[in-house]
């Protein structure tokens, strides 16, 4: 199966300035994305897509990695993530005289994501291809949601739930980390989710996704505790 694998990185953020690049534990967000892809084993492409000269810089440094100049229209604060990916599908398409048979989205905000995560996660996808077209991770949730009612009190979205949090069925909550979408159903959809979507469940320190200053604080103390145990692993 051959993918086109798409990092979507415009330029614009408005709670963290130049997110996708903005540096956690000392490496630009994109970089962390890219280098787990590079240790994937697939038949493809991974470029970027980006509409800003930072990003495309810090991407260029990669040689394996190609550039997709994301048009105006479709770089602003309402452009939707398919978008970039449909305009980076026939841009490569065109370009390189190819065809392919999905398409795979990696944000750039999950640097926690591992690479055997992502090739496991290819796996269920082919081994599944005859039943779903498209599969996204999810992660586990056992809180006791609330919800605000009408009349403006809240009560629990499931009153007769265990109080004991083991107890329990889990909910599970789209993370973003990575998506993988059937060429054909992208195009007809225009919906990175597809006909027929399945889910697969990912490590919540994987899924860990930076949207706001404090994700970065969370980030970052997970990242520099792994860098410590690798240093004491390779020190025994």
């Amino acid at each position: 199966m051959r993918y086109l694998v798409v990092i979507p990185a415009r330029g614009g953020a408005k709670g963290i300035p130049h997110k996708n690049i903005y540096e956690v534990a000392g490496k630009p967000l994109l970089e962390y994305a890219i280098e787990s892809m590079l240790e994937v084993e697939y038949e493809g492409d991974l470029v970027v897509s980006t509409d800003d000269a930072l990003i495309a810089e810090t991407a260029s440094r990669y040689e394996e990695v190609k550039l997709v100049k994301r048009p105006e229209e479709i770089s602003g604060d309402t452009a939707k993530t398919e978008a970039a990916l449909i305009h980076a599908l026939h841009y490569m398409e065109e370009k390189y005289n190819t065809r392919y048979d999905a398409v795979v989205t990696l944000q750039p905000t999950s640097p926690l994501r591992k690479s055997k995560t992502i090739q496991d996660f290819l796996r269920v996808f082919e081994r599944d291809r005859e039943t779903y077209d498209a599969l996204l991770t999810l992660s586990e949730d056992r809180s006791d949601f609330w919800i605000q009612k009408p009349d403006g009190s809240f009560g629990r979205l499931f009153p007769d739930a265990p109080r004991r949090r083991q107890e329990r069925n889990p909910l599970y909550v789209e993370n973003s980390a990575i998506y993988v979408t059937a060429r054909d159903s992208l195009l007809e959809t225009n919906f990175v989710l597809g006909y027929r979507v399945n889910g697969y469940v990912i490590d919540t320190v994987e899924a860990v996704d930076i949207n706001e200053f404090s994700d970065i604080a969370l980030a970052e103390s997970l990242l520099l505790k792994k860098e410590r145990n690798r240093d004491e692993d390779n020190a025994t």
